[in-house]
């Protein structure tokens, strides 16, 4: 474990990862995969509900937790990711699955189905105000929406192993924006990722602080930035095959290939295209290429 990984896991008084009871509900059939819906609780008591995406007519060659975004659509979670509702080029659990893997879309906390006042689709008022609290109150409280969040992604990436018995050797997470965040700190503190997709989210404190750009909500721990810097954060991760995915005009990964030169590392394979913040069908097609490719390989010796 490295230093970041230690700082980052007793700050927040993360707990070790460990086994987590699920229950499977409802199949759906498609062309070239079932979508099963999964429940199972959180660090709080919470019921969190995901997706877990399989393909059919035969055993998947490795698994992806892919965390969904955020843009501002509290109501889009798991279904965005399911290509259901919302970006076709954030439906990654079909296109996965179709090409061989198992995929978890979890719904992140006060996202879809884990909004207090509302489930589904549909957008209500209290959307934003829930998100928001969601990080205050446990500020107040001593405490740090990161610990939830990660916390919540450790027990995805258990259920995603034990619903389907996948070699753990062959077991990542990838995310964009708000998801990007979520796989790079995650993967950066929890070692059973073997690899990691990051993509519109790679960006320094410094960069961000100067533009004025602002921080996800669960970035809020006091003493972060005086700690750790995102290129520290990157390194964690190291020697795990990282693909880190971002566009020059997009505000959240304006300085993506700037913190990577200074991670430095054959581990990372940089893919920067001339444009915004929005997934396109080249990048949306080179993630999947990229994590198809992972969760293959014969990753377990190289990195062990």
């Amino acid at each position: 474990m490295t230093d970041t990984a230690r700082w980052l896991r007793e700050r927040l008084g993360l707990a070790t990862p460990a086994p987590v009871a699920f229950d499977r509900h409802e199949i759906h059939s498609a062309d070239g995969y079932d979508r099963t819906r999964i429940g199972y609780t959180g660090l709080e008591g919470d019921d969190i509900p995901a997706f877990l995406f399989t393909p059919q007519g035969r055993e998947p060659s490795g698994g992806v937790v892919v965390f969904h975004q955020h843009n501002g659509q509290f109501h889009f979670g798991k279904s965005e990711v399911a290509g259901l509702v919302g970006d076709p080029f954030q439906a990654f659990g079909p296109a996965l699955a179709r090409r061989g893997l198992a995929v978890l879309a979890p719904d992140a906390i006060t996202f879809e189905d884990r909004r207090a006042a509302v489930s589904g689709v549909e957008p209500d008022h209290y959307d934003w105000l829930q998100h928001y609290s969601a990080m205050s109150w446990r500020l107040l409280d001593g405490d740090t929406l990161m610990r939830k969040c990660l916390d919540d992604a450790q027990r995805a990436l258990s259920v995603l192993l034990q619903a389907t018995g996948l070699d753990p050797q062959r077991v990542g997470v990838a995310g964009h924006s708000y998801g990007g965040y979520t796989a790079l700190y995650h993967a950066a503190v929890d070692a059973r990722c073997r690899f990691a997709c990051i993509s519109g989210s790679v960006c320094s404190f410094e960069t961000r602080r100067r533009a004025q750009t602002g921080i996800v909500l669960f970035e809020a721990v006091p003493g972060l930035a005086q700690h750790l810097e995102t290129h520290d954060v990157l390194a964690a991760i190291c020697p795990r095959p990282t693909l880190v995915v971002s566009g020059s005009e997009d505000k959240y990964a304006r300085d993506a290939d700037a913190v990577v030169a200074r991670v430095g590392g054959d581990f990372i394979t940089s893919l920067r295209v001339a444009r915004g913040h929005a997934l396109d069908r080249e990048r949306f097609d080179a993630i999947v290429d990229w994590l198809v490719d992972r969760a293959s390989a014969d990753t377990g010796a190289a990195i062990a």
